[in-house]
């Protein structure tokens, strides 16, 4: 059997090419559809899910990470003398506009401002420049995959924020959102400042440095980390009923709350899911055809086979391993291919098309369904097979 179904699969090797190329096609297409799927719902929770707080205190009118109404400053104070609070950071994320330079076009940028000496949120992969450095007034840190569409060219440029000079003295790499514009990281008091100069009549002189936030500023998130032992539950409750029109969400639960947003609330999950579909259907249109002819151009062979007394489901078997040997062959290449485009989408653009080991058990079981599912079409060739075709002239 298994000499049969390889010389029927390696005889004719542009045929068996075309059906490889379908193959790695689908899997392709299957696997960088569910891997930007999967990508984009990850990188909706990015900042969240690299914070170390165990609980995010948010506006009560809060729709998912972007979407939120601002926090008195004063709130922080409040949320450090609850029972149970071991220790409380403030966050500020807001959209606001980037200019390189007075002359140049704006661009969108999402502000997020922090403690630098905090625990609980810190830029990560720092790949240039220090976090300390983001103590000095009127700095900023971006991610490398940004340089070029923010027109930086490393740490020591200027730009503007809302009219603000601000100097580049930080360089991340890999912390992009695909559903976000690109992050501008900068100290509390900082990011405050680009925030209320907004708002300052223009010409008004830009202090040496930034004034401290005040009771009344503004934040949108207050991070918190639990005493050992609490209960996080029981804590929520409490910080909600000490701040105001808030509400307290868990790690895991502020995560799922933007992913849920994103997939749900958006058109991406249908299309990436209808174009992994497609790769389906073409796969097996293409296997099954390959199938199909293989079967047409041996049926003399198959004929002899029945005729020598082999049974219907050894012919089957024969068939079934072709679309087997088929499947492997084709899943393997696909699959290298997109675990080396994965590799440099992250690497060029910090765009995470994430192929985890499921991922790629669950494409391999599909190609498998796929290739086994095409070859119905060919077995349907031999059912009604006479095996007095071969004493024919």
């Amino acid at each position: 059997m298994v000499s049969i179904a390889r010389k029927n699969l390696f005889e004719d090797l542009p045929r068996f090419m075309v059906a490889q190329a379908g193959i790695m096609f689908a899997v392709g297409l299957v696997t960088i559809q569910t891997g930007l799927l999967d990508g984009f719902t990850k990188s909706a929770s990015l900042l969240v899910d690299n914070s170390k707080a165990d609980i995010w205190v948010a506006s009560k009118d809060m729709r998912y990470l972007e979407l939120t109404i601002p926090l008195p400053y004063e709130r922080l104070a409040q949320a450090q003398r609850v029972e149970g609070v071991d220790r409380a950071e403030a966050l500020i994320t807001r959209g606001s506009l980037w200019r390189k330079n007075s002359s140049a076009q704006i661009d969108p940028i999402r502000l997020i401002g922090f403690d630098p000496d905090g625990q609980l949120f810190t830029p990560w992969r720092i790949n240039q420049g220090n976090l300390s450095d983001l103590k000095q007034p009127y700095t900023v840190m971006i991610d490398r995959s940004n340089l070029k569409a923010l027109d930086i060219s490393g740490i020591g440029d200027t730009a503007e924020i809302s009219s603000v000079k601000v100097t580049v003295k930080g360089i991340t790499q890999g912390i992009h959102s695909i559903v976000s514009s690109p992050f501008v990281f900068s100290s509390l008091p900082n990011a405050n400042y680009y925030f209320v100069s907004q708002a300052m009549p223009t010409g008004t002189t830009q202090p040496t440095t930034p004034p401290a936030l005040t009771a009344k500023d503004q934040i949108t998130y207050i991070l918190v980390r639990a005493e050992p032992g609490q209960n996080l539950t029981d804590l929520k409750s409490r910080l909600e009923a000490a701040l105001p029109d808030t509400r307290a969400f868990t790690l895991e639960e502020m995560a799922q709350l933007n992913q849920t947003y994103w997939r749900r609330s958006t058109g991406v999950g249908f299309i990436l899911g209808m174009g992994a579909a497609v790769g389906v259907v073409v796969g097996m249109v293409v296997v099954g055809q390959i199938l199909y002819s293989s079967v047409s151009d041996h049926l003399q062979e198959f004929g002899t086979l029945k005729a020598m007394g082999s049974s219907n489901w050894y012919i089957y078997r024969v068939i079934i391993e072709q679309a087997l040997w088929m499947a492997v062959l084709g899943y393997l290449p696909g699959m290298g291919l997109c675990l080396g485009l994965s590799a440099w989408t992250m690497q060029t653009r910090a765009i995470a098309i994430l192929i985890t080991p499921s991922t790629a058990i669950a494409v391999f079981g599909m190609t498998i369904v796929m290739c086994t599912g095409a070859a119905a079409f060919a077995i349907r060739k031999v059912t009604h097979l006479d095996p007095a075709m071969v004493f024919k002239s």
